[in-house]
């Protein structure tokens, strides 16, 4: 019997009953080697730990793959911002208020709520025209936003503007800008312009200038009408208006010392001619020269202003070039080169630096001034006429340099 077949054998006696009917148990003769299987199986066999090459490839993977995956998410993210722009998500409808500066708004005559919205937006009083028209509408109730000037604030919430346009009490004025050295003409044209109120009633006033504190001497309101910026109530009368502006030409007036009424028309005649003749700087050389040439006993000038300006005003036009016949009409009672002394009354709306300097001119020793560039107001001055004659020369080469500006 060869081995394989031994093998056999033993496996099919093995667990045979003996005898008296019981197994035997042949493990005694042939114990399992328990311990070195578990053994065998803790440590497998063939497993080698990774390489420290094999360890670099994959931190170096892993690396790449964090990068891409950084990137495409940075990609996304952009493109989602680019998609809310596009679409107008990230655009601001409407300002958390209360508001920053004051400014002033102008609603046109005929303006609507896009017109207006549009304006407010541009302005940068509301964030959105749209958000804007709808608070408009929400309190609107068919009234419609007059045409006028508002005070406002930039940056206010859009229920807030409309408010202001269009509340109980809107915040509604009359906005009006004089300039200085402007004539009274001039003046009512702006007025009426901002206060729908017809020229023809400002006209009516200044044909009794005393009813507004001014002296016997006065022909109009000429020199009295202010200049600032003014924000009338919409409800203000021509009266009113006036009475204004003239508490603003006489307060400056009494800050500067001059109370008597016939003392604050002639610093204001003066300050016209000042304010028309020369650049704030030289206000007060030319304020000090004028009052040379009213000196008595003056044998430069013989008490003669000669000033351009006030000739012009007399003949109702604006002009740096006067004839030899206008400047000798006598009948012209703003002729300062025919007639000595101060003309009848002021030639514009001095400003409160013209009334400054000619309430303190300055101690000069000059009869003579000419302005020699129209665009820098640089004036010359000079105590003897010959001396003046030289930079009447350079004025009128610089007018030969620049056509049509000396007219």
């Amino acid at each position: 019997m060869n081995d394989r077949t031994r093998h056999s054998t033993a496996a099919h006696d093995e667990g045979q009953p003996s005898a008296d009917g019981q197994y035997e148990d042949d493990s005694h003769d042939h114990p399992e080697p328990v311990e070195e299987f578990f053994v065998a199986q803790d440590v497998p066999r063939g497993r080698k730990p990774p390489s420290k090459a094999k360890q670099r490839r994959r931190l170096r993977r892993t690396v790449i793959m964090l990068v891409v995956l950084m990137l495409f998410a940075g990609t996304v993210y952009g493109a989602a911002l680019m998609l809310r722009d596009a679409l107008g998500l990230n655009e601001v409808r409407d300002y958390a208020g209360p508001g920053g500066d004051q400014t002033v708004f102008t609603v046109p005559q005929g303006a609507g709520a896009l017109a207006i919205g549009t304006g407010l937006e541009s302005a940068d009083i509301v964030a959105d025209s749209q958000t804007f028209i709808e608070a408009l509408g929400s309190i609107a109730e068919g009234r419609e936003v007059q045409p006028g000037e508002y005070e406002m604030r930039l940056q206010m919430p859009a229920a807030a503007a409309a408010e202001a346009l269009l509340g109980e009490d809107p915040t509604l004025v009359s906005y009006a800008a004089v300039a200085r050295d402007l004539r009274q003409n001039e003046v009512f044209d702006i007025l009426s312009e901002s206060t729908g109120i017809p020229v023809a009633e400002f006209e009516a006033l200044a044909d009794d200038p005393t009813q507004f504190g001014l002296p016997a001497e006065a022909l109009s309101l000429e020199g009295y009408l202010h200049p600032g910026e003014y924000r009338f109530d919409i409800e203000a009368t021509a009266p009113e208006i006036i009475t204004e502006m003239v508490d603003a030409t006489t307060a400056r007036l009494e800050q500067d010392g001059v109370t008597d009424p016939s003392e604050q028309y002639r610093i204001l005649t003066i300050a016209s001619i000042v304010q028309a003749e020369a650049g704030e700087g030289d206000y007060a050389t030319v304020a000090g020269s004028i009052n040379n040439r009213l000196t008595p006993g003056n044998t430069e000038t013989n008490g003669l202003l000669q000033s351009d300006a006030t000739v012009a005003y007399g003949l109702g036009k604006r002009t740096y070039q006067l004839s030899e016949e206008e400047k000798a009409d006598t009948s012209n009672p703003y002729n300062t080169f025919a007639n000595p002394g101060l003309p009848k009354g002021p030639i514009g709306s001095p400003s409160d630096e013209a009334i400054d300097a000619t309430v303190n001119p300055a101690d000069v020793p000059f009869y003579f001034w000419v302005t020699v560039n129209l665009d820098t107001a640089e004036t010359k001055f000079s105590e003897t006429y010959a001396e003046h004659l030289r930079y009447v020369a350079e004025y009128d080469a610089w007018c030969s340099d620049n056509p049509g500006r000396c007219e």
